[in-house]
């Protein structure tokens, strides 16, 4: 189900991957235009979990998120500015328990829908997501596991799919890679 412009693209780092536990300490968004916003965001005081094995991996201290760190309702607040309609993520499951806690935590209803990225993605283009993804990370030379680069990611993923070949998209906002 490819769509002729291409969609928001959301993504969350978390305290850990512990779905009873965890929150959102990072989320980052690609808008349609490939526009980036990214936040880090300070812990709601009832959020204790921490992984050091996560931290590792995204490289975000929590001290750094209590000093650097915006406040739940600014972020959750500042999603809804900007994002109506579908979202697209890559791991529905986690980052829709992340966008609930963010949301609920605000005291906040999110005005988007969050949605899995495979409902853009025909069965061909399924079974081509992860050697894409690979190329496009390579491609950009970005870290990943910080969250506007990971939707950023998503994004130049779903337009290479979704680009005819001899670059002739129907997107202009997807870039080109070479």
């Amino acid at each position: 189900m490819n769509t002729a412009k291409s969609p928001a693209f959301i993504d969350f780092e978390a305290s850990s991957l512990d779905l009873i536990a965890s929150y959102p300490i990072e989320v980052g968004l690609c808008l349609p235009d490939g526009t980036l916003h990214s936040w880090l965001i300070h812990p709601h005081v009832l959020w204790k979990d921490w992984s050091e094995s996560a931290e590792r991996i995204h490289g975000i201290s929590r001290e750094t998120l209590e000093r650097e760190g915006v406040p739940v309702s600014e972020v959750a607040q500042q999603l809804n500015d900007l994002l109506d309609g579908h979202v697209f993520c890559d791991a529905w499951t986690f980052d829709s328990f992340w966008l609930h806690r963010l949301f609920r935590a605000a005291n906040l209803q999110p005005r988007f829908q969050l949605e899995s990225i495979s409902l853009l993605l025909t069965a061909a283009e399924v079974k081509v997501w992860s050697a894409t993804r690979q190329q496009v990370i390579q491609r950009l030379s970005l870290p990943i596991h910080r969250a506007a680069n990971d939707a950023l990611i998503l994004r130049e993923t779903w337009c290479e799919l979704a680009t005819p070949p001899l670059g002739n998209s129907s997107d202009p906002g997807c870039s080109q890679l070479a």
